[in-house]
């Protein structure tokens, strides 16, 4: 609850205002001691006591980046987001420096580039000094004016990342802004009526007039050339802020033009790997349905080798079946037609054994042989 932003607060730049700072940032801040006993319930009104007992400005210090109390206000301003009256106040505030510096910083976070310019620059002319923490958590002396022209000139402060804004020239041109007028022209001026009125009221002979009003006057060439010189050096900051917008520019557009090339190399590279890709499937399917269909024509082959083979083999099984069906047929109906046949051998083996030719003694083989020949009976021993 100690952290949230005021519901009543208004969201700048698109988004809660406590995201303008980093969250890494925003964690430590949470998580510090001076943040949790002495932002705590801290007011727009009560706000101002805490800012008046800054010693120093700094954003993170230390080897665990601690945050300093001037960033931890800051967050707090965030976080309760005071009235503009309120900051303006901060702003103009010449007693106490660390108070001004504070409103001039969340005003440059915040506030709109009008703002900025209109309530900032005019810090320009306090040169007070300015005790400043750096990391490594020792203090460096600065002054107001420097830590103003650093909120105006760069983007990064405090360890905190500043919202951009537009240059003052192109405001100036939009009529936004009047043109700058530097505190030390008026200080010419003065000089300068200061100088016209002396002689006259002096004086001075006709001839050291005549002199000073013809310009040569060693005073008044000196303010000429004073004044001329001022007006060179705002010309010449002038230009160098107009070229280093046109580089800037110029910068942008070639780091845009650079992406965009890269990202179309990137769109062309993964365009050409995704083909070679598809080819690749392709290629791979392709390779898949031969191999497939080539298995399928085997399959086939096989399959019409494995019929014809059993085919064969039926027909085989048919051959055999009937050359043994035909043997069967033969061989039972031999019997009937051979029947004669064994009788007449049976008779005549019982013929040869009765005439004796076949004694186991060849004498009485070939003697009962001759006398069956004789038709004589064989002889019985």
């Amino acid at each position: 609850m100690a952290n949230r932003t005021d519901p009543l607060a208004k969201s700048i730049r698109g988004t809660n205002p406590q995201n303008l700072v980093e969250k890494i940032l925003r964690s430590k801040i949470y998580q510090n001691t001076y943040w949790k006993e002495q932002c705590f319930g801290l007011t727009a009104e009560t706000l101002v006591d805490k800012a008046m007992e800054l010693d120093h400005l700094g954003g993170t210090f230390g080897g665990n980046r601690k945050p300093s109390p001037f960033i931890c206000l800051v967050m707090k301003m965030l976080q309760i987001q005071p009235e503009k009256d309120i900051v303006v106040e901060f702003i103009k505030n010449e007693d106490y420096k660390y108070v001004r510096v504070l409103g001039a910083f969340y005003l440059r976070i915040t506030g709109t580039d009008v703002d900025i310019y209109r309530y900032l620059e005019p810090l320009y002319n306090d040169y007070r000094k300015l005790r400043r923490k750096l990391a490594d958590g020792q203090y460096a002396l600065t002054h107001v004016d420097e830590f103003i022209d650093e909120l105006l000139t760069t983007d990064y402060s405090c360890d905190i990342a500043l919202p951009r804004i537009k240059k003052r020239w192109i405001l100036e041109q939009n009529k936004q802004l009047e043109p700058r007028r530097s505190a030390l022209e008026d200080d010419f001026e003065e000089e300068e009526e200061k100088d016209e009125d002396e002689p006259l009221a002096t004086g001075l002979d006709d001839e050291h007039e005549k002199d000073y009003y013809r310009g040569g006057s060693p005073t008044r060439e000196r303010d000429r050339d004073r004044r001329r010189d001022s007006h060179r050096y705002r010309d010449r900051d002038y230009d160098r802020d107009r070229d280093y917008d046109r580089d800037y520019d110029r910068d942008r557009d070639y780091d845009r033009e650079r992406g965009r090339r890269d990202r179309d190399r990137d769109r062309d590279r993964d365009r050409d790997r995704h083909r070679l890709r598809d080819d690749k499937d392709y290629g791979r399917e392709r390779d898949r349905e031969r191999d497939r269909e080539r298995d399928r024509r085997d399959r086939e082959r096989g399959r019409r080798r494995s019929y014809s083979r059993s085919r064969s083999r039926s027909r085989d099984r048919k051959d055999r079946e009937d050359d043994r069906r035909k043997r069967h047929a033969r061989g039972s109906a031999s019997p009937a037609r051979d029947e004669p046949k064994k009788k007449k051998e049976k008779k005549e083996k019982k013929e040869k054994k009765d005439d004796g030719t076949d004694h186991p003694d060849p004498e009485i083989a070939e003697a009962n042989r001759l006398r069956a020949s004789l038709g004589l009976k064989p002889l019985k021993l």
